[in-house]
C-alpha cells in the first residue's frame, strides 16, 4: 500500500482513527513492537487503538500518532485544512 491508497483526512470515529493509524503504520514497515518502543507506550494499547478502542486515553493516543508521524489537526467542519505547523495561530483571524 502507498500513501496515495490511504485515506487520510476528516475521521469521526476511533475505529477510522485506529485504521489510519495502522495502514500508516504498515506502509512505514513498522511494528507494533518498533512503535511500542520508540514511543513508549505498550503494544496493547497500540493493538487496542487500531483496533478503534473508543475508550483510549487521549493523550495516549496523541502520543502514539505523532510517534507514527501523524498530526492531528482541528477545525470547523468544511474548511480547508491550513498550510503550516498545526497550532499555527499567525493566519488566525481576531
Amino acid at each position: 500500500m502507498t500513501e496515495h491508497n490511504i485515506p487520510y483526512g476528516a475521521v469521526q470515529t476511533a475505529e477510522e482513527i485506529g485504521r489510519l493509524a495502522r495502514a500508516h503504520r504498515r506502509q512505514r514497515r513498522l511494528t507494533l513492537e518498533t512503535v511500542s518502543g520508540l514511543g513508549n507506550l505498550s503494544t496493547r494499547f497500540l493493538s487496542e487503538l487500531e483496533r478503534g478502542k473508543e475508550t483510549a486515553e487521549i493523550g495516549k493516543v496523541l502520543k502514539a500518532l505523532r510517534t507514527l508521524g501523524l498530526d492531528v489537526i482541528i477545525q470547523p467542519r468544511g474548511r480547508s485544512v491550513p498550510s503550516g505547523r498545526p497550532g499555527n495561530t499567525d493566519d488566525a483571524a481576531p
